[in-house]
């Protein structure tokens, strides 16, 4: 292990020299040969001993046969952020076990298959070769070989690294609780690879997992699935969409709690789900739903949102509700359809030809997901306007620790709806669709079906009057595209406020993060002041439009860095066209590779643009 990388970790360690609860471990094998059940069971493990942790999967695009990684970082500090190298890899693809080892971290652990025979690749880490295919032979028949040998890995990594086996047992349990022959063939598996690392690695030191009791009452869950018990919550009731990745395990998951959960007194299905032809019909079946009076949602990512923007636009100015997930990832085109990206920002805020705004909702974990899924019906319904809810791969479709998540305690609230009460009180001759009668810009609406004269009205994407009226009058046009923007600004008094953290001390540097990248940039922060001595006040977008609190944030400093995952700086442009007045202190930290940012490369990048400032101070 080299000094800096000792000292690093010395106040880790324990009293042999191991770090303990503080690494990364990094599972390299082939997809489709039943990996994630193994890393689950891993990952849950660890959990059950009350060690912070989290897990990526780094998997490819096609169905079957190419490498994938499970990275799962262990830190009871509580940073979840992935690190830019691992400490312990477990190697079981040999076409990716070279790269493998030389990514691992100087003083690492390499657990790997011994025929690839990779001993002899460095010296400054450890090898633990394990003849897998011979092991496997005395816990399997034939035909579960292939999948139970992931089993033997997590054997031997629990063996190394002092996973109690009663946190196995447990995650055992977890996975196969219906299954008792399939959780037997398991369990001997793991046995097996633990057996194997007591017999030939007992002297093995450098890495260990203690028991602690730091997540006592927390979960582990996708951020998918979140959303799914968000909409659930809400009171979704139509769901359409089309298979695309990252999104489609939120529609996945929606259906298996909707079976679950709504069904009437005879057992008959109360909502609808629907695998449309494509993204355009998808939704347009949400627009005619919510249009009828269903709460109605769809769930895609960047392709989709592109074929949908014709309907998005006609959602906004016919003002229909529609609530729309994008798991973002990265683009353009096909682009990586299984790594993660913030790449949508401005193509969701503007989206569709002409003047058109939407509201962004801004989750960075899955309770957000899960709370802004909720309110993302909610506003959509009390505005009359498409909502998006801007998830991405990384927050969707890995597992992250959280609080369970608080049951709803509000009603719904379902906006300015009329029902033949509230027409007769307001006057059939005086209501208008498009009026704004309590100079808000948000008019009212009657539902399909109430049974009153002129309750009715025409809805259409042309033009139109504040009575519905077609219409290609320039005044009755300007008067509703005003109104419409009437109704964003009251929308800002809606939405999430942005998260401030003043405690910088006073320091002329802000930085402003959203979503998923909030937590490599709040240990990044935690690193610059310590080892830098370099502070900072921090704001957390959570919705567009912005507040007046983000205003205030930038004009405070006099240096705002928007660290985001994307090339061309998307949400600080989006910042500049809607701030211009106090833009000129915004510079950018961009991450693009489709991999999720790490804390390192925030730091150098706020380092290198400071250090670029002092150094040309010092010429000046």
């Amino acid at each position: 292990m080299t000094p800096s990388t000792a000292a690093a970790t010395a106040a880790n360690t324990g009293a042999a020299g191991a770090v303990v609860n503080d690494f990364t471990i990094n599972v390299a094998t082939v997809n489709g040969t039943g990996s994630q059940t193994a890393n689950n069971t891993l990952i849950r493990a660890i959990m059950r001993m009350g060690i912070p942790v989290s897990g990526k999967n780094i998997f490819p695009s096609n169905i079957q046969g190419l490498p994938t990684w499970y990275a799962i970082r262990v830190c009871e500090e509580g940073w979840i952020a992935p690190r830019p190298r691992a400490d312990v890899v477990i190697c079981m693809n040999r076409e990716t076990a070279r790269d493998d080892v030389l990514k691992c971290a100087p003083g690492g652990w390499i657990i790997y298959d011994a025929p690839f025979e990779l001993g002899k690749l460095r010296d400054d880490v450890h090898f633990f070769p394990v003849p897998f295919a011979t092991l496997v032979k005395d816990v399997a028949p034939p035909k579960l070989w292939k999948l139970v040998t992931n089993m033997l890995y997590v054997g031997v990594a629990a063996e190394l690294l002092g996973i109690e086996q009663d946190a196995i047992d447990t995650a055992l349990d977890k996975a196969f609780g219906s299954k008792p022959k399939a959780r037997d063939v398991n369990a001997k598996a793991v046995l097996a690879g633990r057996a194997y690392a007591r017999e030939h690695f007992a002297d093995a030191t450098g890495y260990r997992v203690e028991r602690r009791d730091l997540t006592d009452g927390k979960i582990l869950i996708d951020g998918n699935s979140a959303t799914a018990l968000g909409a659930l919550m809400a009171g979704v009731t139509v769901i359409t969409w089309y298979p695309i990745t990252p999104s489609s395990s939120v529609a996945e998951a929606l259906e298996g709690y909707l079976k679950a959960y709504r069904r009437d007194a005879d057992g008959k299905p109360t909502y609808a789900i629907l695998q449309a032809e494509d993204e355009l019909a998808a939704v347009g079946m949400v627009i005619g739903a919510s249009w009828a009076g269903a709460r109605a949602m769809t769930a895609t990512s960047g392709p989709g949102i592109s074929l949908m923007s014709e309907f998005i636009g006609l959602a906004y100015y016919a003002e229909v509700p529609a609530v729309l997930v994008n798991v973002q990832r990265t683009g353009p085109s096909t682009g990586l359809p299984t790594r993660t990206m913030q790449g949508d920002v401005l193509f969701c805020a503007y989206n569709s030809h002409g003047d058109t705004k939407h509201p962004l909702l801004l989750p960075a974990s899955p309770q957000e997901a899960y709370e802004m899924t909720t309110s993302a019906f909610d506003l959509a319904e009390r505005f009359q306007t498409p909502v998006f809810v801007m998830s991405d791969l990384d927050l969707g479709m890995n597992n992250w620790m959280c609080d369970p998540f608080p049951y709803p305690e509000t009603p719904l609230d379902r906006g300015k709806v009329l029902d033949a009460e509230g027409l007769a009180r307001m006057g059939v001759k005086e209501w208008g669709r498009y009026k704004d009668v309590d100079g808000d810009g948000i008019p009212w609406r009657t539902l399909p079906g109430l049974e009153v004269d002129g309750a009715a009205y025409f809805t259409r994407g042309s033009g139109h009057n504040e009575y519905a009226r077609y219409t290609e009058s320039e005044e009755a046009y300007r008067r509703n595209m005003e109104r419409l923007h009437r109704k964003f600004e009251t929308l800002r008094g809606a939405l999430p406020a942005a998260v401030l953290d003043a405690s910088g001390g006073g320091s002329p540097i802000g930085v402003i993060a959203y979503g998923t990248t909030h937590w490599a940039l709040i240990e990044a922060r935690a690193r610059l002041e310590k080892q830098h001595g370099t502070t900072f006040d921090y704001l957390r977008l959570r919705a567009f439009p912005f507040g007046d609190d983000v205003r205030e944030f930038i004009a405070r400093h006099e240096r705002v860095y928007v660290v985001e995952q994307n090339r061309d700086a998307q949400m600080r442009s989006l910042l500049r066209i809607e701030l211009p007045d106090v833009s000129a202190t915004l510079r950018s930290v961009l991450h693009y590779d489709g991999m999720p940012i790490v804390a390192r490369h925030i730091v150098e990048a706020i380092l290198e643009q400071e250090g670029a400032r002092e150094n040309g101070r010092a010429k000046s």
